[in-house]
């Protein structure tokens, strides 16, 4: 299995049927989660099996399940730019915009706090008249989006508008990691409720 050279919190990594849980990752359901946004680290274990003789020696080593982890990268004073693409954590959702923290850009951990904003008719591409902020996004959301313009000195304006873009980790009400089941609902896999969003496609 192949595994994205930086991770994002949320990020599906592996089953733990076939990886061990390393610093920054956390288990749900029984899959591996990254905790953190950085590189992802796979360590393989090696465990010794004991010989005719009772004697532990190199030749009888045999491996372990690997071992999955993310590092957090040392701070980078990375700055976004128009195009760049950007995962975010949704802090404030009102009716004609959201707000969320900047936390990766074009793969590279933000060092310094950076706001974006997704206006109403960023979201998408169709019927932007349309648009319920609240149908589309909830607090504590993940978003991928792209930077559209650097707008004022304290917020960069971003776009969701393309299927790629979007949630691409949510929590239900009841506080359950959701997983997509549609371009516009997650679904929570423990109370089987939807929850409407606006859907990252995966790539």
């Amino acid at each position: 299995m192949s595994f994205p050279s930086l991770a994002h919190p949320g990020l599906l990594l592996g089953p733990i049927s076939k990886y061990g849980s390393g610093p920054g990752t956390h288990v749900h359901d029984s899959q591996i989660y990254a905790s953190l946004a950085g590189p992802v680290i796979t360590t393989s274990l090696i465990t010794s099996k004991p010989s005719p003789n009772h004697v532990k020696s190199s030749s009888s080593a045999e491996p372990s399940l690997p071992t999955l982890s993310v590092s957090r990268l040392s701070s980078t004073n990375t700055i976004p730019h128009v195009n760049s693409i950007v995962i975010c954590k949704v802090i404030r959702l009102q009716t004609r915009q959201i707000t969320a923290e900047i936390l990766v850009v074009d793969d590279e951990v933000c060092a310094d706090s950076w706001t974006g904003v997704v206006r109403r008719e960023d979201v998408r591409g169709y019927e932007k008249d349309k648009v319920v902020m609240g149908e589309g996004f909830r607090v504590g959301d993940l978003v991928r989006g792209v930077v559209i313009s650097l707008g004022d000195q304290s917020n960069y304006y971003l776009s969701t508008a393309r299927n790629e873009l979007g949630v691409i980790m949510a929590t239900s009400e009841e506080g359950n990691t959701m997983h997509p089941i549609s371009w516009k609902e997650f679904k929570d896999p423990v109370t089987g409720n939807t929850e409407s969003r606006k859907v990252a496609k995966p790539f």
